[in-house]
């Protein structure tokens, strides 16, 4: 009966792990559509809930951390379960990177709010609704433990890349048009990367998640489509 006892205790705290997972993950997720809206409906009040709400996902990191490492200290588990463990972990510090990431758009949103509008910003929603999308597929993965999910998101992110490399053209582009749109493309242009970087974050999980799954690390080299670093742009109507 004791070992009984031993074993749902076991089960409870390897389930609390996941729980709380998929709590950091909502969080997350809702933290960047909140941001993304406070940027696009100028709502300098919403922006200021999610970069308050940060905070509520770094407590639940703590959480985490300290049930893992007592699930370490005290069950020693091995195979699978220890896999489990290190995976949420590791989970868990790229969903409270995405988290920063979300935070760090919104305390520019507070800023860019208070300049005057200008045209590429309407290109970041499409962006940040790939983003939330890979964030979404991969939780999704991770509760359902399904590989094959996270190695599609893993493969989508290049799609993000993509979409960052063409804002970023598109944004250097209007700030030579017009020496005042400097300031505003400069922090839509960190927005932009802020998202982008989510992404990243979303394939490390998706890795974590196909380990966690197979017990053998994806080997492939991870597609790249940010292309931004090799870009370069001329003054406005240069040839060749």
């Amino acid at each position: 009966m004791n070992t009984e006892h031993t074993l749902r205790s076991y089960d409870e705290e390897l389930r609390r792990l996941r729980n709380t997972i998929a709590e950091m993950g909502g969080l997350a997720e809702s933290q960047l559509a909140a941001a993304i809206e406070a940027v696009t409906k100028r709502d300098s009040a919403l922006a200021e809930s999610v970069v308050a709400g940060d905070e509520k996902v770094d407590a639940l990191e703590r959480e985490l951390d300290n049930l893992a490492l007592r699930v370490l200290a005290l069950r020693q588990p091995v195979a699978r379960d220890l896999r489990e463990i290190f995976a949420a972990l590791k989970i868990a510090s790229d969903l409270e990177r995405i988290c920063d990431y979300a935070a760090n758009v919104a305390k520019r949103a507070l800023t860019l709010n208070q300049l005057r509008p200008v045209r590429p910003i309407y290109a970041l929603p499409r962006m940040a609704s790939l983003a939330q999308l890979l964030v979404k597929d991969v939780l999704d993965a991770y509760i359902a433990r399904d590989a094959e999910k996270a190695y599609s998101v893993w493969i989508r992110d290049e799609e993000l890349d993509e979409m960052y490399s063409s804002l970023f053209r598109e944004l250097l582009t209007y700030m030579m048009e017009d020496p005042r749109n400097i300031t505003p493309s400069t922090h839509l242009l960190f927005m932009a990367k802020n998202i982008e970087r989510i992404g990243d974050h979303a394939t490390n999980i998706a890795e974590d998640l196909y380990y966690l799954v197979h017990g053998v690390p994806l080997t492939e080299m991870r597609p790249k489509g940010d292309k931004s670093s090799l870009e370069i742009i001329g003054p406005k109507g240069a040839g060749g």
